[in-house]
């Protein structure tokens, strides 16, 4: 987004003498979060913008010309959406699709065209174009630090046809190569784990508690009591020590993308 807002933000902030942690206490917001919306790499929600206003004396402002957000999600995924632009750690496990900020074009249409009833072009369009944008925190060069664990299962299944899987697969390995995510491959052969029951993502945060977000279909969950987290935590490092590692992942993957392009 432009960093008009963001800018115009800062020097209100520093009008008001006030630092960013002085802000988020006044605000109720994070300071990683203020820094991220004065550097112009996060849009704040309406509520966000409105305490910013009563915090700073701004009336109505920054709630009044808040950056065009085409941001279209389930409602249920909202907070988690925005916990996401956020995070400084980010943990994704995968039992049947690639996680959504590592989704390509093409993939995240042919995974939008399985919902029920059917979305029309235009909202399928703007729903894909939301995923792509929620990608847009890889773009980075290494805050969030982004791990998935993603079942053999999501490399086997044909979202979109061969040339999409090819595709989409070959994007994990860059993103891997380049240093920007790690990834690991959960093998078939291990049968059935604790994790298969659901999706995962686990996030930290460099001024607040982790927090870990799981969800079924049309059904899901954001946590952030400690002891839930932790056991979620400690679920996703067990399956771990189960998965193939960095290196062979890899391999894993190239072949299986190698193969997708043959069969197309």
């Amino acid at each position: 987004m432009s960093n008009i807002y963001g800018d115009w933000l800062k020097a209100q902030r520093k009008a008001a003498d006030m630092t960013q942690q002085e802000l988020a206490v006044a605000a109720i917001m994070t300071r990683s979060h203020i820094a991220h919306i004065e550097a112009g790499r996060r849009v704040p929600s309406k509520e966000d913008a409105r305490r910013l206003d009563m915090a700073l004396g701004t009336g109505d402002v920054l709630s009044s010309f808040l950056p065009k957000d085409d941001h279209a999600v389930a409602e249920y995924f909202e907070a988690a959406r925005q916990l996401e632009q956020q995070a400084t750690m980010i943990h994704e496990f995968a039992p049947a699709f690639v996680p959504g900020i590592l989704q390509t074009r093409r993939y995240a249409d042919a995974v939008m065209r399985t919902a029920f009833p059917p979305w029309s072009k235009e909202e399928r369009d703007r729903l894909v174009g939301s995923r792509l944008d929620r990608a847009k925190i890889l773009d980075t060069p290494a805050t969030p630090v982004v791990w998935a664990l993603l079942d053999e299962v999501v490399l086997r299944r044909p979202v979109g046809g061969p040339k999409a899987m090819a595709e989409q697969i070959t994007h994990i390995v860059q993103l891997a190569e380049e240093e920007r995510v790690r990834v690991h491959v959960m093998p078939i052969s291990l049968g059935a784990y604790h994790l298969l029951q659901s999706t995962m993502t686990l996030m930290w945060f460099e001024d607040q508690p982790p927090a870990a977000y799981i969800e079924g279909l049309s059904i899901a969950k954001l946590h952030d009591a400690p002891d839930v987290v932790k056991q979620l935590q400690g679920a996703y490092s067990l399956a771990l020590g189960d998965a193939l590692p960095f290196k062979d992942s890899l391999a894993f993957m190239k072949a299986t993308a190698k193969e997708y392009e043959h069969h197309d």
